[in-house]
């Protein structure tokens, strides 16, 4: 039986949606692998709900979208829907932050969480996603919602040299749209060394919307140059040591040239027009994402040990449109640099023939070093340098094959030095600036003591319980609270950390020979949460206060013959807060983070082996939860949020053993709406239309 590598922290059973493109049947769900550096695990020894997005499934999401965030809403159940631009604000998961990771190397800059970690790799270069739904402490500050975890392609042959060459060209039925993607993968194998290197390029022409209308320039993903390479080295010293050396570069940067038409919201889209005009100085996106990774593994340390060894270093910077909301206006940026080490070893206890026991224990240790600051030079948050030292000890028991407890300890130790820094003169709602203040920095400890635990008993193969309880803890937005303090020391700012408390209870099976399914309910709590909110002059703060949020997810997957494949899944949250202390939840969690139910559906037909139908559906339901206040406008993030279904088409053709051709049509009944994000923020600037029908077509061959 095939093995599922598995975070060690982690507790949870691994869920594969909509295989596209694929033959896996209800009989092979359990082969499927995963990878979280940590432990290898078989998948019937996991105790809670894990979503794994294969490679074939996101190839065949590219021929429709290269956004990995669009990839990813129609993968992901209960990950909230894309906006359709750079910017990732609202997609939580399970009502919560994610902490983004690239083969275990942190992403999210959760000092000042930017909303751009998302979009930091060519989907081309990512050979399946894992999603760890509920919050989790493995890897650190910022999963309170759970883990996203990019891995990243390898050799998979004995080869010197085989590789993949794709290139595609997208548009819609308008003039400029235009656009062109090529990628090359190369990979092999010679003697004990083995290499992986890719390299993808993008172009993307004007977005439209249904009407041919051009779409809002603010956070656009039209006209924009992305670039990703990456190189993986690998040395197998012997049958059981191994290094690993990778590097992945990143680059995302738009030249679009329209002005700003400011629509009205729910009446009157924002609208892109007028070539040639263009505030910006620099281009927004993301001109940087370097990524570096050395790796050690030993399989036999000494008897019954196995040693694993990761470092790291990640170099961020991204960028975003002009804002005349400050003094003498600008550009904004996010700027974060991260180095760390993990140690992991492995320890078996015993293995007879019915029942097994390990403990896996060691040491994280991460520096985050983040800044926001205009292009000019001016700071809007001052540095913060964290430093993050984590010693963990986790054990594991499976009992007559039936059975696994697993629980674990992770003890948090954060020290953040924050510089002097002075406040940015920002503009209030009625054209008076607030004054810049002066504001001394200082050190910030925290600590804490986080766990998990959790249960599976497989009971027959139609039916397996799981349960968990889980805990993360995070230093969220410390940023935004920082530069907008009206305090002149930090020490009078509520800067205390987030710690979640997740509780989950599922069931999963196969039924029969062609349908496998699971349902999941969770619970989630935090004395202390954050959420945007808007304050009387319409600036946005951090609200922090007690909060619960609950919900339920489940998934069909039916393979009735080969040629057959359907099935889809379902989302729903509620989340509800507390004013204060008392424990009276009297309110509700804005819509930023509570997403609409979602309902995800797919069909594959393959009528001959060498072709392939699919059809994919996304709706997003109603969310009707606030009313608006006296002047019958509503808040940020408690707009109303009307419901909408779009379709996906993707036809494909296998010419030969070498060569395949994709269409994909992305919105195929060119149906006009606008993403949930542009109502439930309630703002005229961001009530933007969606996409219209655009189509993507791509020539592969394969060596």
């Amino acid at each position: 039986m095939k093995k599922a590598l598995l975070s060690a922290a982690c507790l949870g059973t691994i869920t594969v949606f909509g295989q596209k493109n694929d033959s896996l049947n209800a009989q092979r769900v359990e082969e499927v692998v995963m990878t979280a550096s940590r432990k290898k695990e078989n998948i019937k020894e996991v105790p809670s709900s894990i979503t794994i997005v294969g490679e074939k499934q996101i190839q065949s999401q590219l021929t429709v979208n290269s956004d990995i965030t669009s990839i990813l809403q129609y993968t992901v159940p209960s990950l909230g829907t894309n906006s359709g631009q750079t910017s990732n604000t609202g997609q939580t998961l399970r009502g919560r932050q994610v902490l983004v990771l690239i083969d275990g190397i942190p992403q999210s800059t959760p000092l000042r969480n930017g909303a751009r970690d998302l979009r930091v790799i060519d989907p081309s270069a990512i050979e399946r996603v894992e999603v760890i739904k509920g919050a989790s402490s493995i890897y650190g500050n910022g999963a309170d919602g759970g883990i996203i975890n990019y891995i990243t392609k390898g050799n998979k042959t004995n080869k010197n040299i085989s590789g993949i060459s794709q290139i595609g060209f997208t548009g819609q039925r308008s003039g400029g749209t235009l656009g062109v993607r090529a990628s090359q993968l190369l990979s092999g194998k010679i003697n004990k060394f083995d290499y992986t290197l890719s390299l993808a390029y993008e172009r993307t022409g004007y977005m439209k919307d249904a009407n041919k209308v051009y779409l809002s320039p603010t956070y656009s993903t039209a006209k924009m140059d992305n670039y990703n390479g990456m190189l993986k080295l690998g040395y197998d010293i012997n049958e059981n040591q191994r290094v690993e050396a990778s590097y992945i570069g990143y680059s995302s940067r738009s030249d679009l040239n329209l002005g700003l038409n400011t629509g009205v919201y729910g009446v009157r889209p924002t609208i892109g027009e007028g070539q040639g005009k263009s505030l910006e100085t620099t281009p927004q996106g993301t001109p940087r994402n370097h990524n570096i990774r050395l790796s050690y593994d030993n399989k036999n340390l000494f008897t019954g040990t196995a040693l694993n060894v990761n470092l790291y270093y990640q170099d961020f910077k991204t960028v975003y449109g002009y804002s005349d909301t400050f003094f003498n206006g600008g550009q904004s940026n996010v700027l974060s640099k991260k180095a760390g080490a993990r140690f992991n070893l492995d320890t078996q206890l015993w293995n007879t023939q019915n029942s097994q026991a390990e403990i896996i224990y060691g040491t994280d240790i991460l520096n985050d070093e983040t800044v926001q600051k205009l292009e000019d030079g001016r700071f809007w948050t001052p540095n913060m340098n964290m430093t993050n030292i984590a010693p963990f000890l986790l054990a594991k028991i499976d009992l007559f094959k039936k059975l696994t407890i697993k629980g674990g300890l992770r003890y948090e130790n954060i020290k953040v030095n924050v510089d002097d820094f002075n406040t940015l003169s920002v503009i209030k709602n009625n054209g008076t600036f607030t004054p810049s203040i002066p504001v001394a920095g200082g050190k910030l400890n925290y600590n804490a003591l986080v766990g998990n635990i959790g249960l599976r008993y497989n009971i027959e193969p139609y039916i397996n319980l799981f349960g968990s309880f889980s805990q993360a803890y995070s230093i969220n937005e410390l940023g935004r609270i920082l530069r907008t303090s009206t305090s002149e020391t930090i020490k009078n700012l509520e800067t205390k950390p987030i710690i979640v408390n997740n509780y989950e209870l599922g069931a999963t099976g196969q039924v029969s020979s062609w349908m496998n399914y699971e349902l999941t309910s969770y619970v989630s709590t935090s004395k202390l949460g954050a959420t945007f909110v808007q304050s009387a002059d319409r600036a946005l703060t951090i609200k922090r206060a007690p909060e619960i949020i609950y919900g339920v997810e489940g998934f069909l997957h039916f393979t009735p013959v080969k040629w057959l494949q359907f099935g889809g899944s379902y989302s729903w949250m509620e989340g509800i807060t507390s004013p204060d202390d008392n424990g009276n939840y009297s309110a509700k969690i804005n819509n930023s983070r509570i997403s609409a139910p979602k309902v995800l559906a797919y069909l594959q037909v393959k009528p001959i082996p060498e072709v392939f139908v699919g059809v994919d559906m996304l709706h997003s339901f109603q969310q009707n939860r606030f009313e608006p206040g006296a002047n019958k406008q509503y808040t940020y993030g408690e707009g109303f949020v009307p419901d909408y279904t779009v379709f996906n088409l993707k036809l494909g053709s296998e010419i030969n053993k070498n060569w395949k051709l994709s269409i994909g049509i992305e919105n195929f009944f060119n149906k006009l709406y606008q993403p949930s994000i542009a109502w439930w923020s309630a703002r005229d600037s961001e009530f933007v239309n969606a996409t219209g029908t655009r189509g993507t077509l791509i020539l592969e061959y394969k060596f």
